[in-house]
């Protein structure tokens, strides 16, 4: 069996901390700054000491967290096997969480990394997209959190004239336009004390600003839509009710390489649309409430497309009633179905159009076996 030396990492916004073993050795302990010169000087470190001992292969791993792939990308150009670990999947307990160091996280790393290399144990991996989709996964959510912040303030506006007593005009609707915008800031604000008008009229810049930004990432998310690795699945998921260009693309950009997963129940619970278990003993069929877990953007755009399309569907109007029988309190439970519903049918649809070399990132440990193989060949 061939040598391997494995490193598992702390990784912070200005240092690395790594413990790191060859085999079954004593763990040692290293430092690094983390900035190009550091991590340069650490993947020539590691590499020395590769070299030291003889080891044909190199395992890292560190935690996902804001920093984001770019170590991982150094690493794999490096030619180093590089994992990056889901937080949320690895072992914690009470007593770690009150004794939490850089050094003991590091530690557990290689512990963890020691147990897939030795013993043949899982790895809590996490799928690492390519940088072009991470570069388009920014406008998406860029264009969701604009829409977020869009909806506040004009619900601040709003309970600011209901607070003072202002009713609307009766020609209304709920869509804004520039006509409610121009009688809010003429037949209002200027009726209103100077003090009051201050922060209303601060209100209203903002809501313009915010609806200029909008306009211009909805036009810069439908050029995107029209790229060659989106365009023929956005046309599909456009053809279902309810699904509009920012569910579409949102979709797209945030489930990535479709073909990762291999059915319906993986994306399901990638979605976080499935029922949590609390089952043990001769309590074997206990579920509880939908984990939660994946982007949660999704999953709120899914809820109001699920939503548009009950109305505008026949076929989706009669599976909601259907699993709703008629009781309010089965409400969100008849919801979460036609999400998750919704959800399987754009990834069917989606992956019947193919996916584009640009959008397959990398994953666990089998994929990397399967590259080596293919070099070898």
């Amino acid at each position: 069996m061939s040598k391997s030396i494995m490193i598992g990492c702390d990784l912070h916004d200005r240092s690395m901390l790594l413990r790191y073993a060859v085999g079954t050795q004593v763990p040692q302990q290293l430092a690094h700054e983390n900035n190009p010169s550091g991590r340069r000087n650490m993947i020539a470190r590691i590499k020395r000491l590769a070299d030291k001992e003889r080891c044909q292969r190199i395992v890292f791993a560190y935690e996902a967290s804001g920093l984001g792939f770019g170590l991982s990308d150094e690493l794999h150009e490096a030619g180093i096997e590089c994992y990056v670990l889901s937080p949320s999947l690895l072992p914690t307990t009470p007593k770690s969480a009150k004794l939490k160091t850089d050094a003991k996280d590091a530690q557990m790393l290689l512990e963890q990394v020691r147990g897939h290399v030795l013993a043949g144990n899982s790895l809590p991996v996490v799928w690492t997209p390519p940088q072009r989709l991470r570069d388009d996964r920014e406008l998406v959510r860029a264009r969701i959190d604009v829409g977020d912040e869009l909806t506040r303030v004009k619900l601040k506006i709003l309970s600011g004239l209901k607070r003072r007593g202002i009713t609307k005009p009766s020609w209304y609707q709920t869509h804004w336009t520039k006509r409610f915008v121009r009688w809010l800031r003429e037949d209002v604000i200027a009726q209103m004390d100077s003090v009051v008008a201050a922060t209303f009229e601060r209100l209203a810049d903002r809501y313009e600003a915010f609806r200029q930004e909008q306009t211009k990432l909805d036009s810069a998310l439908r050029k995107l839509s029209g790229e060659s690795r989106y365009a023929a699945a956005h046309k599909r998921l456009r053809e279902i009710p309810g699904v509009g260009l920012l569910t579409a693309m949102a979709f797209l950009t945030e489930m990535g390489d479709l073909t990762r997963f291999s059915n319906r129940r993986q994306v399901g619970a990638y979605l976080g649309l499935v029922p949590s278990s609390h089952e043990s003993g001769e309590s074997d069929n206990r579920k509880g409430r939908i984990t939660r877990q994946g982007p949660a953007r999704l999953r709120k755009l899914l809820c109001q497309a699920a939503w548009v399309s009950i109305s505008r569907s026949e076929s989706a109007a009669k599976d909601y009633h259907r699993i709703k029988q008629g009781q309010s309190k089965r409400t969100k439970k008849a919801l979460v179905a036609m999400m998750r519903k919704l959800g399987v049918v754009m990834w069917h649809r989606a992956l019947e159009c193919g996916v584009s070399s640009e959008l397959l990132g990398r994953s666990g440990p089998v994929d990397l076996q399967e590259a080596s193989r293919m070099q070898a060949a």
